[in-house]
């Protein structure tokens, strides 16, 4: 019989969880909280707590807000006939680090894999598609991930929007295919930006 403190034991399996955290990683978190004073550890809790309740989808951008609009979408400054459609809400974090672009965002909040049983109706596709209705948006950049599945995700939202007499232009291939925006550095991400061209 091994030595077993239950509640260790589910606090290290919660961290283990976590993406990128194997199970040495997870024990050191876990008895990184243990050692925590209780006020603090009681404000991480309450900290986990509060974003689960107040995190939104932003309503025109689908970015996470915990407000009804991004700070983003709400900032007037912002150039509107720009917007940068990627899959994940912090790939807009790593582009806003660039400070390169000052155009506005579309999250699709993942990409068409049928082999995970994503089709385009799971994404905020229609969402974008109701963006571009009023004339406003003269370019989408598709900053999608250079992966298969982001590809394919590009390619579809292109077809739909060629009809519609916007630019759609793609990120040039400063980023290594197979990786990730939330990765890449700065000027990565503006080289990227700089030599996007038309899909």
């Amino acid at each position: 019989m091994g030595y077993n403190v239950l509640p260790l034991t589910k606090l290290t399996e919660h961290f283990e969880r976590l993406p990128g955290i194997g199970k040495k990683s997870a024990q050191r978190l876990a008895f990184h909280v243990l050692r925590m004073p209780e006020a603090e550890a009681r404000d991480f809790a309450q900290c986990i707590l509060e974003a689960r309740e107040k995190i939104r989808y932003c309503e025109i951008c689908k970015n996470i807000t915990d407000s009804e609009r991004c700070s983003i979408c709400r900032d007037e400054s912002r150039d509107r006939s720009v917007i940068c459609v990627v899959e994940d809400p912090r790939d807009v974090l790593a582009f806003e680090r660039t400070r390169e672009y000052n155009g506005l965002y579309h999250v699709l909040g993942g990409l068409i894999s049928p082999m995970d049983g994503v089709g385009p109706d799971s994404l905020f596709i229609k969402e974008l598609l109701a963006r571009l209705e009023d004339g406003t948006v003269k370019e989408v950049i598709m900053a999608t991930n250079p992966t298969v599945e982001g590809e394919a995700t590009a390619m579809y939202i292109s077809r739909l929007l060629k009809p519609l007499g916007v630019l759609v232009t793609r990120l040039a291939y400063g980023i290594p295919v197979g990786g990730n925006l939330e990765y890449a550095d700065e000027v990565t991400l503006s080289r990227a930006l700089d030599g996007r061209s038309a899909i």
